[in-house]
């Protein structure tokens, strides 16, 4: 999984020539425990057409104002550098694929 900061957001997301799921975490955040765990199969499984990323909110505010991210977890699918999905707390793997399915 890659880990995203201020710096390398824009080449490593807005830049890409895939699909970047990004999870907004934070240490503190329970939920975001829970769904680490799963992101890290997302990536493995699905490693030939998605790149799953995360950056941490609390060290990178900046990019969490910008896609005006209101609470912890949060993931946002990018294609093509625009957010096409967003997806606020923890949900079990399958709902997850099934809310992402249809973007990559």
């Amino acid at each position: 999984m890659l880990t995203l900061t201020s710096d390398n957001f824009e080449t490593q997301v807005l830049e890409a020539d895939r699909p970047v799921l990004v999870d907004f975490w934070a240490d503190w955040c329970p939920p975001c425990k829970l769904i680490a765990p799963i992101l890290d199969e997302i990536s493995t499984e699905y490693a030939d057409r998605l790149t799953v990323a995360k950056l941490n909110g609390d060290d990178h505010p900046d990019v969490v104002s910008r896609y005006g991210i209101m609470g912890f977890p949060t993931l946002i699918l990018f294609r093509k550098g625009e957010p096409v999905q967003r997806i606020t707390g923890a949900k079990p793997k399958r709902l997850l694929l099934a809310d992402l399915a249809d973007h990559f």
